[in-house]
């Protein structure tokens, strides 16, 4: 399960491996750039799940919700 600061750092990867600019994402999509630094930086919990919908679209990823296995993911194994 990601919690809300690696979601932040899987946008900002998402974002720099795209070679987008904060500024230019926060323009396009009329989101203000501080908003995006918070979110990235683990910083703001006030974001709403739009604008974090909206920035996962921009890069072309989408939230997706799904059933929770009784069972770890590979992801949640190498973690520990």
């Amino acid at each position: 399960m990601m919690d809300y600061q690696e979601l932040g750092a899987t946008i900002a990867r998402l974002r720099k491996e795209q070679k987008v600019t904060q500024t230019v994402m926060a323009e396009h999509l009329g989101i203000s750039r501080a908003t995006i630094n918070a979110l990235e930086k683990g910083r703001s919990g006030d974001i709403g799940v739009r604008k974090v919908m909206k920035m996962l679209d921009y890069l072309g990823y989408e939230l997706a919700v799904r059933d929770k296995s009784p069972w770890p993911t590979l992801e949640e194994l190498r973690r520990e």
